[in-house]
Formats: structure tokens, sequence, C-alpha cells
């Protein structure tokens, strides 16, 4: 017998090793910047009507009072099916269920162009948030799925971003379409203003269908050695999956992480649906307001990237989310006396930057927190509860700026949401531990 015939056979190749967080930056690197672009488009389909008011109300003879709360309505319908939504997702795939929200809420977003009446203008905005629920709140529990928490706070910065980036290039895009293109073929800049805003949500929507993979095992663009090494990293930190998940209705963590959103959100939804024309009662017109809302946005947009980064060097969550949320109370306060337009100017971007800031490092700390499990209906309930405020906070500004004529108190109300945030948060942070836990261990 030969030599060849005898030889030993060749020893099997050791298994490639995985770098766990390249791995999470290749996910990331996919799906954020779509998911991005989606939240964009959704995030100014529902505050452009703060646009649309600096003309239509005049057109349309709404009130503030009136303005304020019929833009408000949105929340009512988002709040009510936000944890159905979410649970429908976890069900069929994020795939099919964020695809059908996008293009349900353009195309609702468009029918608002037609509106007449005040009657007409309430089922619309109400109608918008029913067919919107469960985006925000789907995609960061379908971040979940992919991202581990000792990354979590810079992906979801990453994704929530968009929440600045649509106020900073949708302000001057918005000026632009109300000024150019007024009563062209017989229509006015606001009608305009819904139409051609609309389009990009149904498109992505489609392209989301095609795009969007339902977990990392659906992802064509990961080999096995990588999905195995990313199922690893996330069973880390990931609390239990009981299958309940709707006893997180029930669960008191639930209902404090929702409280303490709320106060984050009444002051960034009462600017949103404001800002515009709080700018414009400085003596500005359709132009100069446009481009001088983006301001806030772009300083906002640069903190939470940078304060999210420090979250998660430090690996610490509450401290960072409480000490934004004083500072947007400070930024509130401040506008609400400020002598001059370029102080409230610069008031009222401190107050975009501590509302803004906080919402990455609040949401890393409730998906924590709360785990696998009970995140599926647990993160959407956060959601609802926080968005109420949506509704009270734009109809709260109405309500004050209709009785007095000014925006001082009602800048000065807002103010209260983001310090109960910090107080809230603070005491939270007794009895659970805000830290992430160490990588590796």
């Amino acid at each position: 017998m030969s030599e060849a015939a005898v030889a030993a056979p060749p020893k099997p190749r050791a298994p490639q090793s995985i770098d766990a967080d390249r791995v999470v930056a290749k996910a990331a690197r996919r799906l954020v910047p779509f998911l991005v672009t989606a939240f964009i488009v959704a995030y100014l389909d529902r505050v452009n009507i703060g646009f649309a008011a600096l003309t239509m109300n005049g057109e349309l003879g709404f009130t503030p009072e009136f303005f304020g709360w019929g833009a408000g309505v949105f929340f009512i319908g988002y709040c009510l099916f936000e944890a159905p939504s979410n649970y429908i997702m976890h069900r069929v795939g994020a795939r099919i269920w964020i695809a059908r929200i996008m293009v349900s809420w353009g195309l609702v977003s468009a029918l608002t162009a037609f509106i007449w009446n005040e009657a007409s203008f309430v089922i619309l905005r109400l109608l918008l948030g029913v067919m919107e629920a469960g985006f925000a709140p789907g995609v960061i529990l379908y971040l979940t799925y992919w991202i581990p928490a000792a990354q979590r706070a810079r992906v979801l910065a990453g994704f929530l971003i968009a929440v600045p980036v649509s106020s900073a290039i949708g302000s001057p895009i918005s000026g632009l379409i109300l000024a150019a293109m007024d009563g062209v073929g017989g229509i006015s800049g606001w009608r305009w203003l819904f139409l051609m805003e609309a389009l990009p949500s149904i498109l992505l929507g489609v392209v989301c269908f095609f795009y969007l993979p339902d977990g990392p095992q659906s992802a064509n663009w990961l080999t096995s050695s990588e999905k195995t090494s990313l199922r690893a990293a996330l069973d880390k930190d990931a609390g239990q999956d009981h299958g309940d998940h709707w006893r997180a209705l029930k669960d008191m963590r639930v209902l404090l992480l929702g409280v303490a959103y709320f106060g984050i959100v009444i002051a960034l939804y009462g600017l949103s649906f404001w800002l515009p024309q709080i700018i414009k009662s400085f003596g500005f017109g359709v132009i100069a307001t446009s481009l001088l809302a983006s301001l806030p946005y772009i300083c906002a947009a640069l903190a939470m990237w940078a304060w999210s980064r420090s979250s998660d060097r430090r690996r610490e969550t509450v401290g960072h989310t409480a000490l934004a949320g004083v500072i947007g109370a400070v930024g509130l306060a401040c506008a609400a006396y400020a002598p001059t337009p370029l102080l409230s100017m610069i008031a009222l971007s401190v107050a975009a930057v501590g509302a803004i800031a906080a919402l990455p490092t609040f949401w890393s700390f409730a998906t924590l927190a709360l785990g696998s499990g009970d995140g599926v209906i647990g993160v959407a309930v956060i959601n609802s509860i926080g968005n109420i405020s949506g509704f009270a906070g734009p109809y709260l500004v109405g309500l004050i700026k209709g009785a007095t004529g000014e925006f001082s108190d009602a800048l000065l109300a807002l103010a209260l949401g983001p310090l109960v945030t910090a107080l809230l948060l603070l005491r939270a942070r007794r009895s659970a531990n805000s830290k992430y836990p160490a990588r590796g261990a």
C-alpha cells in the first residue's frame, strides 16, 4: 500500500472566529439608514401640520384652541392601536406589517389635502394616527431583535435621529412648498404640502416589503456563523420570553416608564406643532420662519448623537436621560421669558437639545429593563402613554395661547414635563440597575 493510501485524513478546519461587534455593525449599516429614512417621512407627515397651519388656519377659520385640539387628535388613534399593532408585527413579521403601516399612513396624509372644515380635519387626523400606530415602537422592538444592549443606545440614536433631522430638513422644504406652490393649479400651498410630502411614505412602504428581513435568521446577507454569533450576543441580555406578552399591561414598570416618557414627549410635540407659529410671531415671513425653525433641530441632532455615544461608553442610561430632561426644562423656561427673538431662539434650541437627546437613552434603558418577553407589548404601551402628551401638549399650548394671546405661559407649562421625567427615572434607578451588563459577561 502506498504512502498516500495510508496518510492520515486532513484535519477539519477550525471554525472561523466571528467578532460579534462587527456583525452588529454590519446589521446596523444595512438596516438603520432605511429605517431612518422611513421615520423621517413618518415624522414629517405627523408634524407638517405645524407648517400647514401658517396659512391653513386662516383659510379654514381654525382658532388656536381648535387647531391645538385637532392636531393632537392624531395621538388618540395612535395610542389606542399601538399595542395591538406591535403584537401583530411580532406575529406576522416586520417586513409585511411595517410596509402596511407606511403605505396606509401615506394615503391618509395625502387625503388631508382635501379637508374643507373642522370635522374633516379631525376625522383625517384621527385616522392618520390609527394608520401610523405601531411604526415607531415596532421599529424599536425590531431593533432589539438585532442589537445587543451594550450597543443599543447609539443604534437607537441612529434611528431616532430622524426626529430632529426630519424637522431640520422638513422645515425649509415645507416653507418652500408653501411659498412656491401656493395657487398652482388653483390649489393652496398647504394642500400641495400634504400631497407632496405623502408620496415618499407610499413609495418607501413598497420598498420595505422587498428590503426588510423579519429578523437575523431571514437575512440572506448574514452568514450562518454571523447569525449564530449575533444570536449568542443577544441571548446574554435577553429576558425570558414567557409567552404571555399581554401581561405587560399590568406591569407597574411599564406604567412608570410610560409616565416618564410622557414628560419627554409633551415638550417634544409642544415644540414641534407650535414652533413655526412661535417664530412667525417674532415678525418673520414663511421662508425665514421655515429656515429658523430648522436650527433647534440641527443642534438637537448633533447633541443626540454625542449623548448616546456617551451613554454607551459609560454604560449608563438613567442619569443621561434625567440630565437631558433637566436641560430641556431649563430651555423651555428660559424661552418663556426671553427678552429678544435671538435669546428666545437660543433657549428654544436648548429645549430641543434636551428633549431629543433624552430619546435614545430612555429607550435603551426601557428595552433592557423589560427584556424580550415583556418588550413586545411593553414598548408599545410605554410609547402609547407617552404619546398621549402628543395630544395634551399641542392642545395645552393652544388653550393658553388662546386665553392669554402669548406663548410664554404655555412654554413654562411644557417645562414641567421633562422635570417629571428626570424625577421618575432617578427614582426608578433605585429599584433597577440602569447600567448595561458588561460585554462578554
